[in-house]
């Protein structure tokens, strides 16, 4: 952000602005008054909504400054820049960085570059796509509607950026210029609030689902766990013996893979209904791989369950339609009303630090003082002390 200032020595007004990653002051010859600086600021603003769309010329502004003729050798030079095609630099790019990335992550950023970027910029020299290209593009995202007939979200239009923004980047490190996403910030998200089930929904979901589902749902609920990390659950990271659940690795798109970060790389303690819940499903499952899996082993489909087993259900309990990621949230949240420790419950949730915890659920976190799980298992007793799950 650019400012307006005077000069000790002669009391004339001058700005401070950035360009190009560097810092420009250009003198006026006016005096510094309330009048003046109200001139000279208005004409300073224009001057970066010129920068920000890439339209700025130094001297057309400033003839007669050193750095008008610097900043036009420095553009003549990127005009004659031998830059490949970003069709060309991307391909690269994506190859050396597949080695560092999960391939649920690779198939997303492959499926981003041919839906959006390669269309909008791939015949385009790399070092000739300007900030206003750029911001032109992001502003088409926004009226792009998805095949539900809505408008993509500035979360997804930010995820589409991303690559892009990486992508010029590198490119501009490695040619020799200026990236044109300098300056450039991310759209705002507006925050989602959490909608979690309270612990009569819950107990309600538990005992009406139908059976070969009770299990699933229970761990689901009192473990927080994230979905592909429940469905890629395996019989071998399941601890008995320390009533611990084990989460090391998840499932994407029918494939084995690592976990998200190294802080999802977690111990679940095992609340009794959990333990429980498990035993009952070691019966049912224990021969197989996976802990929660169809009759012939392989592994829960989660678009299948959430049509065919968990949205119905809602409907037929009226309750609310959520999406069954808030069965994460009802964890947390009963947590924190158990009165549990935020860093106990950070590492339930395979958070590396409690930031996240607070400002999701904020407003859940009462005065806290346990910090090993205890209090959450004697709320669960309370409530499901007379709980028998399938029992006639």
């Amino acid at each position: 952000m650019g400012s307006v200032s005077s000069r000790p020595e002669n009391g004339k007004l001058f700005m401070d602005f950035r360009y190009r990653g560097k810092r420009c002051r250009e003198q006026t010859s006016l005096e510094d008054t309330r009048e003046n600086r109200k001139r000279v600021q208005k004409l300073l603003d224009r001057i970066e909504a010129e920068i920000t769309l890439g339209t700025f010329d130094y001297a057309k502004h400033f003839p007669h400054s050193p750095r008008a003729e610097q900043f036009k050798a420095m553009r003549l030079q990127s005009q004659h820049l031998d830059t490949p095609l970003f069709s060309e630099f991307v391909e690269v790019w994506f190859s050396e960085m597949l080695i560092q990335w999960r391939k649920s992550h690779s198939d997303t950023v492959r499926q981003t570059l041919n839906g959006h970027l390669l269309p909008a910029f791939g015949e385009k020299e790399v070092g000739r796509i300007t900030k206003a290209e750029i911001l032109e593009f992001r502003a088409s995202l926004a009226k792009v509607t998805t095949r539900s007939n809505r408008k993509l979200s500035p979360s997804r239009i930010n995820h589409i950026m991303t690559p892009l923004r990486m992508i010029l980047n590198e490119a501009a490190n490695r040619y020799n210029f200026s990236s044109p996403y300098q300056g450039i910030k991310s759209l705002r998200v507006p925050r989602t609030d959490v909608e979690p089930f309270t612990l009569d929904e819950v107990r309600l979901i538990i005992e009406k689902v139908r059976p070969d589902f009770r299990n699933y749902y229970t761990v689901r609920f009192f473990t927080g766990m994230r979905t592909a990390e429940i469905d890629g659950l395996q019989w071998h990271a399941v601890d008995f013996e320390r009533r611990q659940v084990m989460v090391r690795s998840t499932i994407v798109n029918g494939e084995i893979q690592s976990t998200k970060t190294d802080g999802s790389f977690r111990a679940i303690e095992m609340s009794q209904l959990v333990f429980d819940a498990l035993k009952r499903q070691q019966q049912a499952t224990g021969g197989m791989k996976f802990v929660f899996c169809t009759r012939n082993g392989s592994p829960l489909s989660h678009n299948n369950v959430t049509k065919r087993v968990w949205y119905p259900l809602l409907r037929h309990l009226g309750l609310r339609k959520r999406r069954p990621y808030q069965t994460r949230h009802t964890a947390a949240t009963l947590w924190l009303a158990a009165g549990e420790s935020p860093e106990w419950i950070a590492r339930q949730m395979g958070h590396s630090t409690t930031e996240m915890l607070f400002r999701v659920y904020s407003r859940y976190v009462p005065n806290l003082t346990r910090q090993d799980g205890s209090a959450f298992e004697r709320l669960l007793k309370s409530n499901f002390n007379d709980f028998k799950p399938g029992a006639e």
